[in-house]
């Protein structure tokens, strides 16, 4: 598995600790971080994962509505967890990560949905990302 893969299934887990916990994201990192320094057996946060948790938690609110306003049908709080956490990060990634292209952005999230999610996860993630894929221009517009 390629490294960046790693950093997004870690942060993908991280999210969707924070999101059963109910606690906040940056605490959650902050846990994994200093279990990964006491605990030989437990690998490093890794610079990518930080750049995505952290960048996630910058723009929670923006995140939040934006999943919200596009998901059709589905309310943030009645969606499966695990979707619910993989589109968070996606959509961190696609809007705000340059350096990441959109296609692979939006791969990587569905690849995470079919590992961890239901059947239908992967085709849902996969239509709400390619959403924010097309608004991308006039979103990044509104942010300015």
């Amino acid at each position: 598995m390629a490294a960046r893969s790693k950093a997004r299934k870690r942060a993908f887990q991280i999210l969707f600790e924070a999101d059963q916990r109910g606690a906040d994201v940056q605490s959650v990192l902050a846990d994994w971080m200093r279990h990964a320094r006491t605990d030989p057996r437990q690998p490093p946060v890794n610079e990518y994962t930080l750049q995505l948790v952290e960048g996630y938690a910058d723009h929670v609110a923006r995140i939040d509505e934006l999943i919200s306003t596009y998901a059709v049908d589905w309310d943030l709080d009645r969606m499966p967890a695990a979707d619910r956490s993989i589109l968070r990060l996606g959509a961190f990634e696609l809007l705000w990560v340059d350096d990441t292209p959109d296609a692979v952005a939006i791969d990587e999230a569905v690849q995470l949905a079919r590992e961890f999610s239901t059947d239908d996860s992967p085709g849902f993630v996969n239509g709400l990302l390619g959403r924010l894929k097309e608004l991308k221009p006039s979103l990044r517009r509104e942010a300015q």
